[in-house]
């Protein structure tokens, strides 16, 4: 399954909409999309799962790329 997780950069400050990021992770279930980035220092908003649908639209962003982790 893919996961596209929403975050922000740094984790100390208020999440703010417009510096909102978000990556493309491969994994079985959220907890583990949460254990492969807990090395990371950025402040994960929400994880959401894609369907195949969802996946096809994301693949379409040139910025869609999906993270080795």
């Amino acid at each position: 399954m893919i996961f596209k997780v929403l975050y922000q950069e740094h984790p100390d400050t208020a999440p703010v909409r417009e510096r909102t990021k978000s990556l493309y992770v491969e994994a079985k279930s959220e907890r583990e999309v949460r254990q492969k980035l807990s090395n990371r220092n950025i402040n994960i908003e929400f994880i959401q799962e894609l369907d195949e649908t969802h996946l096809q639209y994301e693949k379409k962003s040139e910025v869609f790329e999906i993270e080795s982790v």
